[in-house]
C-alpha cells in the first residue's frame, strides 16, 4: 500500500469534516466551482482520486452519470455510503475502463500526490470521447505553497492526524507547467487559473479576512492564490 493511501484510510471518517462542514465547505464548493465551469452538463463524468464523493455528488445536480476512482480503501468505504452511482478501488496511472468511455474526466486536490502525472494525464485522455473535457484542481506553487512540505514534514513527526497531514512528495505547479503537460497529451483549448486564497486550514477568523479579499486576489494577484484549476479538451475526431 502507497503512503497516500494508508493516510487516508486513517482519515477517511474525518474527510467530511473537514470538507464539508462550516469553513471547509465553503472552501470545496468555491474550488468545485472552478472545476464544474470547465465541464460538459448532463455528461457521463469520471472522478479521479475521488474521495468520498463531494465532487461527484456536486457534478450529479446537473451531470448524468458519475464514477469515481480512488486509491484509498476507506475513503471508497465512505464514498459508498453517499450513494453517488459507482466508486471503485484504483489508480489514475491504470485507468480499468475502455477507450472513449467518458464525456468528463475530474480530479480535486489530488494531481500533486500522482508520482507519474504523465499517466493519469494519457490515461484521462484514452477514456474520454472525442471533444471530452478534463478538468482539474491542484496545489499551485507560490510563497505560501513552498512552506507546506515543511509544515507537513512536522505535522508527520508529531503524529497529527489530520486531513493530508503528511509528506508524500507532493508536487506543487506552475501555470506554464501545467499547461504544458496537458497540451503534450494532446488537449486543445488549454485553461489554467488561479483559485482560491480563503484555504480551509486557516484559522475562523483569518479565513473570514482571506474570503474577503479572495476576489480582488484572484483577479489582482493570482499569483497569491494557493490553488491551479486546469482543464483541457479531447479534440474531435476528424472526418
Amino acid at each position: 500500500m502507497s503512503k497516500v493511501s494508508v493516510h487516508y484510510d486513517k482519515v477517511a471518517d474525518d474527510y467530511d469534516n473537514h470538507y464539508d462542514a462550516s469553513n471547509g465547505r465553503d472552501y470545496y464548493s468555491h474550488i468545485c466551482d472552478g472545476v464544474i465551469s470547465a465541464l460538459p452538463k448532463d455528461g457521463k463524468l469520471l472522478d479521479i482520486g475521488c474521495g468520498t464523493g463531494l465532487f461527484m455528488q456536486r457534478y450529479l445536480k446537473t451531470g448524468r452519470e458519475a464514477i469515481g476512482i480512488d486509491i484509498s480503501q476507506g475513503m471508497i468505504r465512505r464514498a459508498k455510503t453517499r450513494k453517488v452511482s459507482d466508486v471503485a478501488l484504483g489508480t489514475a496511472e491504470v485507468l480499468p475502463f475502455r477507450n472513449e468511455s467518458f464525456d468528463a474526466v475530474s480530479s480535486l486536490l489530488a494531481f500533486s500526490y500522482f508520482q507519474h502525472p504523465e499517466s493519469m494525464l494519457e490515461e484521462s485522455f484514452r477514456v474520454l470521447k472525442p471533444g471530452g473535457s478534463l478538468s482539474i484542481c491542484t496545489l499551485g506553487r507560490n510563497i505560501f505553497t513552498s512552506m507546506v512540505p515543511a509544515a507537513y514534514r512536522i505535522g508527520e513527526k508529531l503524529n497529527v492526524k489530520r486531513v493530508g497531514m503528511a509528506y508524500f512528495s507532493e508536487h506543487y505547479y506552475k501555470e506554464e507547467e501545467i499547461k504544458k503537460l496537458l497540451e503534450d497529451v494532446g488537449f486543445v483549448d488549454t485553461n489554467v487559473f488561479r483559485r482560491s486564497f480563503a484555504h480551509v486550514d486557516l484559522r475562523p477568523s483569518v479565513y473570514y479576512l482571506s474570503k474577503k479579499m479572495e476576489p480582488f486576489i484572484e483577479s489582482r494577484m493570482p499569483y497569491l492564490a494557493f490553488n491551479l484549476c486546469a482543464s483541457g479538451r479531447k479534440p474531435e475526431k476528424k472526418e
